[in-house]
């Protein structure tokens, strides 16, 4: 897979997330507002981006690990840092659903390919 898709899955999940969050919270889901709540995390996964060097396998296993790992932790980080609150139920609960994103799209990516090529069609 491209890098260009990936980018766009991912960033689409961590835009979700926080789409869900404010919505379960009775927030406005406005763009300004998902935003707000979004770009903690979008600086922590584009760190991780950086670090794990993703645009060279944005599926692979270990990639997407760091990239799980510096959404959720430099996301904290940021939030504590601009005084938007980290209590440790968030914390877990962003661990878990960002984690299902980020890492369940490439799981099912990887079926998929897997599938496709004991099928005998070309992987995409």
């Amino acid at each position: 897979m491209r890098i260009w898709p990936a980018l766009a899955a991912d960033v689409i999940c961590i835009l979700v997330f926080a789409i869900v969050g404010r919505s379960s919270h009775a927030e406005s889901t406005d763009l300004v507002g998902v935003l707000a709540t979004a770009w903690p995390f979008l600086a922590g996964y584009a760190l991780g981006l950086t670090l794990a060097r993703s645009w060279r396998h944005p599926v692979a296993r270990p990639s997407a690990l760091i990239l799980w790992g510096s959404t959720v932790v430099v996301g904290m980080a940021f939030r504590v840092l601009t005084g938007a609150g980290v209590q440790l139920s968030f914390v877990i609960v962003t661990a878990v659903v960002l984690g299902v994103l980020l890492l369940g799209w490439r799981g099912l990516w990887s079926l998929v390919q897997r599938a496709r090529h004991r099928s005998g069609h070309a992987p995409a």
